[in-house]
């Protein structure tokens, strides 16, 4: 659990008083990969709220006021913001309870309604989310130089680990061109919202009528991008296998709303976005036990890499593939489950 500092704290309270929760009862939640921090405000009617606090207000808090109030327009449920301080990282916001996806599945829930109401919530984002307000909220967009970018962590976190030396300049830049060459065809697609953690962990039902019954939670790191990485996102999970009949029936119900859309064109893009997805998130959960001691993610590396392997195996993926086959011998993949070197 974080510890917050005295002064950090001496802010919450004078926070809380400022907007009449003096005498809530705070109760931790358990956080995400992020360096956010969230309380539960159980008020003495027994009304609840939630309590943000950021160390880095301009990257989150702000992003997630301004894209949820956009997200909200299109009829889609976020958190509503009740107060905030943004010069110092702080907010408050409803509470949607704890029925996350996540904790539904686990629980037995049957998964292919859940999994139909975040498939109509990106078919409702990306039938309503304009390029005008993209540039308007100054997203980043999500070209091949950004992704390559993001995707290069697997060069510092993951390969000294399983290789035990760091890579060549030259190795590095082969790295760059084989994605560049499989990214600028994806690129050059329809674009949209692009939510970039878009999967069962960040999703709630909520009791609402029809697309408000999915209630979004992480939204913050959004950008102008691809349509397909959310989905790929949701139907590819690092921590959750996902069936592959209920994951094609998703694409499909996807696919049905947008009947004009390339469909090939859109399972190549699943693929290379996948890809890229799986190959960085494999570099964060080693970087995350490595350098913050949070080894509990390394139990997810082999499904990742089955993942990812199972894009690579694709023929959109061939420039990617001989880099791997090339630089990363197939015991120094999955096999990395608790790296020794930790």
């Amino acid at each position: 659990m974080t510890v917050v500092s005295q002064a950090r704290e001496a802010e919450i309270v004078a926070f809380l008083a400022a907007n009449g929760l003096s005498d809530a009862v705070r109760e931790p939640l358990a956080g995400d990969a992020s360096a956010r921090r969230y309380e539960r405000l159980r008020k003495a009617d027994g009304a609840t709220l939630i309590l943000v606090d950021t160390p880095a207000p301009a990257e989150d808090l702000v992003p997630f006021i301004a894209i949820g109030a956009e997200l909200a327009a299109l009829g889609l449920s976020v958190p509503g913001v009740i107060a905030s301080d943004v010069e110092r990282g702080l907010a408050i916001q409803e509470d949607f309870g704890n029925e996350t996806f996540s904790r539904l599945l686990a629980d037995g829930a049957d998964p292919q309604p859940l999994y139909e109401m975040a498939t109509d919530a990106l078919v409702t984002i990306h039938h309503g989310w304009t390029a005008e307000t993209a540039e308007r909220l100054a997203l980043p967009v999500y070209d091949p130089d950004l992704f390559i970018a993001q995707t290069r962590l697997f060069l510092d976190a993951y390969m000294p680990v399983a290789l035990g030396r760091p890579l060549s300049e030259q190795d590095r830049s082969a790295f760059d061109t084989a994605w560049r060459a499989v990214l600028e065809p994806v690129c050059a697609g329809a674009p949209s919202l692009l939510l970039r953690d878009y999967h069962v962990d960040n999703l709630m039902r909520l009791a609402r009528p029809g697309v408000k019954a999915a209630g979004l939670i992480d939204f913050q790191s959004a950008g102008w991008g691809p349509r397909a990485y959310d989905l790929v996102s949701l139907l590819e999970d690092a921590r959750r296998d996902v069936a592959p009949a209920l994951a094609e029936a998703m694409v499909a119900r996807y696919l049905a709303a947008f009947p004009d859309c390339d469909a090939a064109a859109f399972h190549r893009a699943m693929a290379v976005l996948g890809a890229v997805r799986h190959t960085r998130i494999v570099a964060i959960f080693v970087r995350l036990a490595l350098s913050q001691g949070r080894r509990s993610y390394l139990v997810h590396l082999p499904r990742v890499w089955r993942l990812l392997e199972a894009q690579l195996a694709k023929p959109a993926l061939a420039p990617v593939a001989a880099w791997f086959d090339h630089h990363l011998p197939p015991e120094a993949r999955a096999a990395l489950v608790v790296p020794e070197t930790i």
